[in-house]
């Protein structure tokens, strides 16, 4: 409770000092924050009867080094925050057989990956943003591109709307009854899943500098195949240097996971900021694939 209310207090004067529509959004934010008292109101898949760690206990900033403040009810409060599962398991496939390749990750992050090969790279970057909206209630803002560059947006899938795919033209027709439940948001995301991926996800997102890097930011390269890794997490030194994490699904189908640093182990699981190319466990990508969403 006390932790709570330091929050609230530092998300008022969060408030004050942002422009207009960032203090609307802060608000909803915090509004969302008062109702959630638990876990599983903020990570809907949970089970709030079982105890879990989050990732900003479990990975500390390496020495010299902090985490900057984050506004409560911010995303980047949310993916620090994220829950992880105890010790160091196996990444499991989406039909429960271990990935043959284990040797990349250091943590398992505590979120289903469902049980059909969908929820791949580019899927998880999106379940993340997809799980953090609706736990914040800005459900207008969840609406992801397919591949064809038809939206296919949460608010209306809720209203019964459903897509007819007919040799790659989209039309949406009211098919089911209205339903906002978790359980319909969840096959809103599959049908995503299904459709979109690193292709149409890369083009959704903005380019930025890797200097300007952040929580929630996302190395991409999109195609057939692709790849995509979340920034789940920042940490900044006295002189401004940072360092980050990175967080992964993979094909199949598997275990979103932190990423150990296989190229630097002195600061793994922790990244510096590439200049020519960011090697990772499973793909090397661009030192200018950095993207946000706008």
């Amino acid at each position: 409770m006390k932790k709570n209310l330091v929050r609230m207090a530092m998300l008022m004067v969060f408030i004050f000092s942002c422009s207009s529509q960032e203090k609307k959004e802060a608000l909803v934010h915090s509004a969302a924050l008062k109702k959630s008292t638990c876990k599983s109101c903020l990570y809907s898949w949970l089970d709030n009867h079982v105890p879990h760690d989050a990732l900003a206990d479990r990975v500390s900033a390496p020495p010299g080094y902090s985490r900057p403040l984050a506004p409560n009810g911010s995303y980047t409060q949310w993916l620090r925050e994220f829950p992880v599962k105890p010790g160091k398991p196996f990444v499991e496939l989406y039909n429960g057989s271990h990935k043959i390749y284990q040797e990349g990750h250091c943590l398992v992050l505590d979120i289903d990956v469902g049980k059909q090969d969908l929820q791949q790279c580019a899927d998880a970057v999106m379940r993340f943003r997809a799980e953090y909206l609706f736990s914040t209630q800005q459900y207008q803002k969840i609406k992801f591109s397919f591949t064809s560059g038809d939206v296919c947006a949460w608010s209306e899938w809720k209203k019964g709307m459903r897509p007819q795919i007919t040799n790659n033209k989209v039309l949406w027709k009211k098919t089911a009854q209205e339903d906002g439940s978790y359980k319909n948001f969840r096959s809103y995301l599959n049908m995503v899943f299904q459709y979109a991926g690193s292709a149409s996800l890369s083009k959704e997102l903005k380019s930025v500098p890797v200097a300007d890097i952040q929580t929630g930011d996302v190395f991409i390269q999109g195609g057939f195949p692709g790849h995509a890794v979340q920034v789940i997490d920042v940490v900044e030194n006295k002189e401004g240097k940072k360092l980050f994490l990175l967080a992964q699904s993979y094909m199949p189908a598997q275990d979103i996971h932190i990423l150990n640093n296989l190229k630097n182990e002195d600061i793994s699981p922790w990244y510096e900021l590439p200049t020519a190319e960011l090697v990772t466990p499973e793909w090397v990508f661009p030192a200018n694939s950095l993207k946000r969403f706008p």
